[in-house]
Parts: structure tokens; sequence; C-alpha cells
């Protein structure tokens, strides 16, 4: 069953940008990261939420997206996220702020793949205009943005034919294929 949900929790580029997310949908999923292991127990991480359709088109162009694929600008208007969350840390945070945020990150998109949603987690942000833009307290760090919406894309995976060359790609029906390198390269 968890394999099931790992395989159906994709990094989702494409999304069916007219089905809404909602603030409650928003803290159910920010629920579920309560039960997160956080070094030292601290859960000093925060979360701002973003899903009217004025603050999306105001996050989106702070956002990288895909780097494998140079020549693809992001999601077309019509495919972009219906909402965000961008995880926060204290300035001050304990070096493991980065292993909590990831624990965190995964958690929320298990979640949201649970729930029939997908999403990307991005940490190619252009941090100085998102805390600009929704005047985020200075004393908090972003980590990263998690991208949450309605899959519009097919993702499939396939094993690495090639060990030096692990980069997604897409082929002309927009199918996304991901790499994975086989289990016997994986352990040591």
């Amino acid at each position: 069953m968890l394999r099931e949900l790992l395989l159906k929790n994709r990094s989702y580029r494409r999304f069916t940008q007219r089905n809404k997310l909602n603030q409650a949908q928003l803290e159910n999923l920010i629920e579920l990261s309560r039960y997160a292991p956080s070094a030292a127990n601290l859960q000093n991480l925060r979360f701002h939420l973003i899903h009217t359709e004025k603050d999306c088109e105001l996050l989106y162009p702070a956002l990288k997206w895909a780097g494998y694929l140079r020549y693809w600008d992001g999601p077309e208007p019509g495919e972009r996220p219906a909402a965000y969350i961008i995880i926060l840390a204290p300035c001050n945070a304990t070096r493991f702020h980065h292993t909590d945020s990831g624990i965190v990150a995964q958690t929320i998109m298990l979640g949201a793949a649970e729930q029939g949603l997908g999403g990307c987690i991005l940490a190619s942000v252009d941090k100085d205009a998102v805390h600009e833009a929704f005047n985020l307290p200075d004393e908090l760090d972003i980590l990263l943005v998690l991208a949450l919406g309605y899959p519009a894309e097919q993702v499939v995976i396939e094993d690495v034919i090639d060990p030096d060359d692990i980069e997604y790609w897409r082929d002309e029906a927009g199918i996304h294929h991901v790499p994975k390198r086989l289990l016997s390269e994986l352990i040591v």
C-alpha cells in the first residue's frame, strides 16, 4: 500500500488549474506534518499557505521549474498549481532544519497524493521576491515551496539505462519520463 502511494507521488509540473484548493485542504496537509519527526523535537518549521488566484499569480514568477527541461519555462496559464505551501524556518534554526523540511515536504506530498492531488517540491525560488511579495517575517528563511493541484500530466518511471544519464525528459506526447537507478546500484 505504501509502495502504491509512493509510485503515485511523482513531481507533477502541470495541473488542472480550474480545480481549486482551499485553506482547509492546505491546513489538513499541514496537520499531517505535525506528526512527522523533527530533530530534537524542535518543530521549528512554519508554513505560509497560498490558494487564492491572485496570490498564486504573484508567487508563480519567483519559481524555477524543471531544470533538466531547459527549453521549458514552466506550466502555461491553465496548467499552473492551484495552491502552494511555503516552508519556512527561523534564520537561527539548527543545522537540521533542512532535514526536517525534507521530511515534512515528503509527508505533505504523500498526504496530497492520498487525496488525489499532485505536487512538486521546489527549492529554486527567488526568496527575496517571495519575502517581499507576501510580507513574510524577516526572521524566517524560505526553505522550500510546495506546488499543489490536480495533476494534468502523466509521469512514467523507468530504469536508468546509462548510469551517467539520469535526466528526466518529455516525449512527443508530453509524457514525463523519470529514470530511476536500479536497486543493485543503490546498495553499497
